[in-house]
């Protein structure tokens, strides 16, 4: 790294995709940070967002799922995920079954705070997966905690394999997770959409504000308390 010079970073650049050139980004600008290389310039980052799928498009692909029972549990428990709650597949794979909980004839996922309701079709596929999870054979994977364990003993599944699972059944995870919270961000106000689904405030408000989101004036905190200092106006009637 010590020889690298700005010819070598543009003839890099030119040489690589968008994917690799992201990739390594980081590290080379730590490494000029830290002095381990000469200065020199990297071009400007390129940040593209996927074109959500249009809104039919994404119920039509939800009941797919629902109803295909020639599909693969594991894949179409996974893709419900994406397409419902908006979750990257790199957050799928860290759910565990403790993340599934029942409170009554009631089931939630929890993704963020408070845990967000599971619809009955898709709960009743859920609790099936997790009575007939894949990679469970091995003695020390038996117990495993992981909702996608992986072939490797105590680990999830790689959200790669994942991603080639659910994008092999014709369903585009990033364009539906990017439809998924847009239509949230419709419903709801940004603040309870990033606590519900573990998303950044900042993120689902800029989202919101795309998206023409009638909630701008919504403030994020406790509603069942009322402002310090703040009493009622007493009327005729109290």
């Amino acid at each position: 790294m010590a020889t690298c010079r700005q010819a070598d970073i543009d003839a890099w650049h030119i040489e690589h995709n968008e994917h690799a050139r992201n990739t390594v980004r980081a590290f080379l600008l730590w490494c000029t940070a830290n002095k381990l290389t000469r200065r020199f310039r990297l071009p400007a980052a390129v940040i593209r967002q996927a074109t959500p799928l249009p809104q039919p498009e994404r119920v039509h692909l939800l009941g797919r799922l629902l109803t295909g029972h020639d599909l693969p549990l594991r894949t179409r428990v996974a893709a419900a995920i994406v397409l419902l709650y908006a979750q990257p597949l790199s957050r799928v794979v860290r759910l565990t079954i403790d993340d599934v909980i029942r409170d009554g004839d009631h089931v939630l996922l929890r993704l963020g705070e408070p845990p967000s309701p599971v619809p009955g079709p898709v709960a009743d596929l859920l609790l099936a997966w997790i009575g007939n999870r894949d990679n469970m054979n091995t003695a020390t994977n038996r117990d495993s905690r992981w909702l996608f364990p992986g072939r490797r003993a105590g680990q999830p599944m790689h959200a790669q394999s994942l991603a080639a699972l659910v994008n092999g059944l014709g369903i585009p995870t990033v364009a539906g997770r990017t439809s998924a919270i847009r239509q949230h961000l419709l419903e709801l106000p940004a603040p309870v959409v990033a606590d519900a689904l573990g998303y950044h405030p900042v993120t689902t408000a800029k989202l919101a504000s795309q998206a023409g989101g009638t909630w701008s004036r919504y403030a994020a905190g406790d509603h069942q308390r009322s402002p310090s200092g703040w009493t009622a106006r007493r009327t005729h009637d109290s």
